[in-house]
């Protein structure tokens, strides 16, 4: 890689804390922040849970904006000349769901993303990125690649999505939903627990990064983006999609997938998904499925920033040379042997790949390396 691409600074509020040492020891001591829903009524929907955000609800304006500022505190200066590219499914749904029909102008995502560049203090007013649930691991691909061309020195990816009626009632509507807390990978898992956050990963050249002063949380090494065009909402059973990004993100690495010491999957805990990625992963890795976890079960699935959260995490797992356990899974899937515990466990090497898989046949994943180039 001619320019190689550091992760610098990572941000990640959601329902296990306001920052992110509080959701890595969260995760670390198996908690979860899946609990009954008060934000809206439930009454009609097939669940009455969520991992939401302790006091999001009570501030003012928009639950996104609210989000935003959450992290904004967090997140400090940025570089004058940082790009922005945002990942989110809905942005500020819950003043859209207010209009019931009357959609006001300044509601268009156009404009949310000046007021998200403006309170970050960047004069790139940026894109956003949506491709479903991989929105954000989408995003880090694309702003490695722009770093990778040289074509930026330093980006910044902000995901977020919150928990809002809208998105549960079509949710419940798909018969997607758990009525108890999901079990990821787990025999009996029926289905998912939504969740909302707010992550900022801040990525530059290595050299920028050296000029910056900053240690490298992680190095991003390799990234791959597939469609297995198979249907709206279901994964192709196969896995075929998944497959192809794993492999060109092994390419881009320079890796063979025995080098890869563990796995943070999509883990959303619906039947079909957990099945095709362990397919996936099983065909990758030869049958031999390295340590693989993933963090649903603790804070529920947080949509376009499920990615970024669970990036953040992997650099942690890295740097520390752990990875939490799946909250939830008590029985795992057959097809992945032991690579599953509820328990936290060391594992041993330099490179982590994350995967998120969204509606629509899309799949993203990214390759991180331990430390320093």
């Amino acid at each position: 890689m001619n320019n190689p691409v550091v992760l610098a600074r990572s941000i990640a509020v959601t329902a296990l804390g306001n920052d992110l040492d509080g959701l890595w020891q969260g995760l670390l001591d198996g908690r979860r922040g899946i609990a009954a829903l008060d934000r809206f009524s439930c009454a009609n929907y097939i669940s009455a849970l969520g991992g939401c955000i302790d006091g999001l609800a009570a501030a003012p304006g928009s639950l996104f904006q609210a989000l935003l500022e959450r992290v904004a505190e967090q997140l400090g200066p940025l570089p004058q000349d940082c790009r922005l590219l945002v990942a989110s499914t809905k942005g500020e749904v819950d003043l859209l769901q207010q209009q019931r029909g009357d959609l006001r102008p300044e509601l268009l995502f156009e404009n949310l993303l000046a007021t998200i560049a403006a309170r970050l203090g960047l004069s790139d007013r940026g894109m956003n990125i949506n491709a479903a649930c991989a929105s954000s691991t989408v995003a880090v691909a694309r702003a490695a690649a722009l770093i990778a061309a040289g074509q930026a020195e330093a980006v910044l990816v902000f995901a977020a999505d919150v928990l809002s009626e809208f998105v549960f009632s079509g949710f419940s509507a798909l018969q997607a939903l758990s009525a108890q807390p999901c079990r990821p990978f787990d025999r009996q898992r029926n289905g998912l627990n939504l969740g909302e956050a707010g992550v900022a990963l801040l990525l530059l050249s290595a050299d920028r990064a050296r000029r910056e002063g900053l240690a490298p949380l992680a190095t991003v090494r390799g990234w791959g983006v597939a469609n297995d065009a198979f249907h709206v909402t279901a994964p192709a059973r196969d896995g075929r999609g998944l497959i192809r990004a794993c492999q060109q993100a092994l390419q881009q690495a320079e890796i063979n997938p025995e080098q890869v010491a563990a796995v943070n999957a999509h883990g959303t805990a619906t039947v079909y998904n957990d099945a095709m990625e362990l397919t996936a992963f099983a065909a990758v890795f030869d049958g031999r499925i390295p340590p693989l976890h993933g963090i649903k079960g603790s804070i529920g699935h947080c949509l376009g920033a499920a990615g970024g959260v669970e990036i953040a995490i992997a650099a942690r797992s890295l740097l520390e040379q752990r990875i939490p356990g799946t909250v939830g899974c008590a029985t795992p899937e057959e097809l992945a042997g032991d690579a599953i515990s509820t328990a936290v466990r060391a594992i041993s090497g330099d490179y982590l790949l994350c995967s998120n898989s969204g509606f629509g046949g899309i799949n993203g994943v990214v390759i991180l390396g331990r430390g320093a180039l």
